[in-house]
């Protein structure tokens, strides 16, 4: 059996010679917004709506099965339709769902018609998400292979875009929700989504796409690609291990945070807030030490910071050290994706990128659906045991993973065969 060939072609050719700003950088930003905001946001308007801890762990959960699920598609909707399509459709669906949700929870007096909405959000959002998540990255990537050997600046960028959107995202989200309801929260993400759709990015597509490839075809193909990437596929595992922690923080935040300690779904938010100041500067840090020392050295040192402060921060018995603690694990956390992304964006081919993307990100975000599902079945009086078994959990994952690294030379080499001299 034969599969017809549909040439993505230079088509770049005809389009506006647009800068990184407008091209990459902007639609990135809106989509980050909504991101953050949807992410951030959401569990704080289940627990607004339903005050039960139970339920804030099982939207936090639904909120992302259905991403893992839409990974693989997404991967091969993008290698086959293009970045931008898939951009725009998931933008727009994403302020579509928002907005209805919007409309109806007004008219919901509490009960399971209110429960039934937002967790319907919860799971809507997270699929829309991911699919313009997949379509952004794929365009950063192929920017970044264009700028050969500054590949890690243009990957600092991006992820100085992510926690930027995150800084304010997360305190955005509280603070619309304390003062303007969720209604204001919610037409605020759609506003960001818009936007997102009508910028979505543009870049240069020059590879032979499948016509016919099924989401399956894209997940084995990118399960085959990363197993050919030693390098890649341990610092993947060592970053799934550690998002068994990080992703129980961020499910539990609301709850420790409101219910433990008696503040404000808006303190909550100033958290994630403080946390993403913390992880850009350690991605300008992380910028400069990879260009002196290389990746493994900066990648081992940002893996201790996240260890070391996942282990303390489940000891934290104020909001003070909760947030200090949360805000250095998240910059240990922000130090080691700016490696991922440099070596990703060296190693995956770019004719099965999208594919590859997918099945990578799918992996490390496997814990996070099992993180809602643990704060939903523990009681929250044994919340911290848990945290603090998931932060041990962490730091032997971290050891492992960067304990193999050391040995493989794409952690080492400053230059990667294939990647040109200047963009």
């Amino acid at each position: 059996m034969t599969t017809d060939l549909v040439i993505a072609g230079p088509r770049h050719a005809l389009l506006p010679q647009l800068s990184l700003l407008r091209r990459i950088y902007l639609p990135r930003t809106a989509d980050a917004g909504a991101f953050a905001m949807t992410t951030y946001g959401i569990p704080l308007i289940v627990l607004a709506t339903t005050r039960s801890a139970t339920l804030t762990g099982l939207a936090f959960a639904l909120e992302w099965i259905p991403r893992l699920a839409a990974f693989s598609l997404a991967g091969a909707m993008v290698d086959r339709h293009g970045t931008k399509r898939v951009f725009r459709i998931a933008s727009v669906l994403r302020a579509l769902v928002v907005l209805a949700a919007a409309l109806v929870l007004p008219t919901q007096t509490g009960g399971p018609g209110a429960t039934i909405t937002v967790m319907a959000l919860a799971a809507i959002t997270g699929v829309a998400t991911e699919f313009s998540y997949i379509a952004a990255e794929t365009a950063g990537a192929t920017a970044s292979k264009d700028a050969g050997e500054q590949a890690h600046r243009v990957q600092s960028a991006l992820l100085g875009i992510d926690q930027t959107a995150t800084l304010a995202g997360p305190a955005l989200a509280g603070f619309l929700l304390h003062w303007a309801g969720v209604t204001g929260t919610l037409i605020t993400i759609a506003a960001c989504s818009l936007l997102g759709a009508a910028l979505a990015p543009w870049h240069r597509e020059t590879r032979l796409v499948p016509a016919a490839a099924s989401a399956l075809t894209g997940l084995r193909t990118g399960w085959k690609t990363l197993a050919s990437l030693p390098a890649l596929a341990w610092l993947i595992a060592g970053l799934t291990v550690s998002n068994i922690a990080t992703g129980m923080l961020q499910a539990a935040a609301p709850i420790i945070v409101v219910q433990h300690l008696g503040y404000s779904s808006a303190a909550v938010g100033v958290i994630w807030s403080a946390a993403a100041a913390a992880s850009l500067l350690a991605v300008a840090c992380c910028r400069f030490a990879i260009d002196r020392i290389g990746l493994w050295p900066t990648g081992a040192a940002s893996a201790a910071v996240a260890a070391l402060a996942g282990l303390a921060v489940s000891q934290a018995g104020t909001y003070t050290h909760f947030l200090a603690l949360t805000a250095v694990l998240m910059a240990g956390e922000g130090g080691m994706t700016v490696v991922l992304r440099t070596l990703r964006s060296h190693l995956i081919p770019e004719q099965v990128f999208g594919a590859t993307l997918s099945i990578t990100i799918l992996i490390m975000l496997l814990p996070f659906p099992l993180a809602g599902i643990l704060v939903a079945v523990t009681p929250a009086t044994a919340l911290g045991h848990v945290l603090t078994a998931c932060a041990a959990l962490q730091a032997l994952g971290l050891l492992a993973a960067f304990w193999r690294l050391r040995r493989e030379p794409a952690m080492h080499h400053r230059r990667h065969p294939g990647i040109p001299d200047t963009p």
